[in-house]
């Protein structure tokens, strides 16, 4: 159980694609990042209490106990991974040259994300709640959708009790212990 706290703090992190390019915007990419997210919450031992993959960017609120750092790094890394392979699977070259970069010491090739993630500390309900609300609103602000319910890449409808039999990404929501 995650009970949140000055000293036990959630993370509210936000991920941009490269150059802001439209990456998601298919949802094969976007149920493959789901499947990313995934994985690396089991490899990385955090949990995810809400998300949403928007066309360029991906908000998570997750809790502590793995640093921010590590998290990204789990979940840059599988998402990167994928993400990548599937342009090369199904010859998509004019989208991986957009993500082409010169060789790196790491000897890579592509980048999928921008280098310097954003990461804020949330350490009471009502910012936890605030940044989950926030999440959940992104498409509806971005004009994607009406209801935050609409946007298939979301734990909007987990947490608003409508979840499909298909949701491409459960969320540790049962996890939170509120005070009450």
């Amino acid at each position: 159980m995650f009970r949140i706290s000055r000293d036990n703090p959630a993370y509210y992190l936000t991920a941009v694609t490269k150059d802001r390019l439209p990456i998601f915007r298919t949802d094969a990419l976007a149920r493959l990042m789901c499947e990313a997210l995934s994985e690396a919450r089991r490899s990385g031992k955090f949990l995810i209490f809400a998300y949403v993959i928007m066309l360029d960017h991906l908000h998570l609120v997750t809790d502590s106990k793995v640093d921010s750092k590590d998290i990204f790094r789990f979940v840059k890394g599988i998402g990167s991974r994928r993400i990548i392979d599937h342009l090369k699977e199904n010859e998509h070259r004019e989208s991986l040259e957009k993500l082409r970069i010169p060789h790196q010491s790491d000897g890579s090739d592509f980048m999928v994300w921008q280098k310097h993630p954003n990461t804020r500390l949330l350490w009471s309900e009502q910012m936890l709640w605030q940044r989950i609300q926030y999440t959940h609103l992104n498409p509806v602000r971005a004009e994607h959708v009406d209801h935050p319910n609409d946007w298939m890449w979301s734990s909007a409808r987990i947490w608003n009790g409508k979840p499909l039999e298909n949701e491409p990404l459960l969320v540790d929501r049962d996890k939170i212990q509120w005070h009450r």
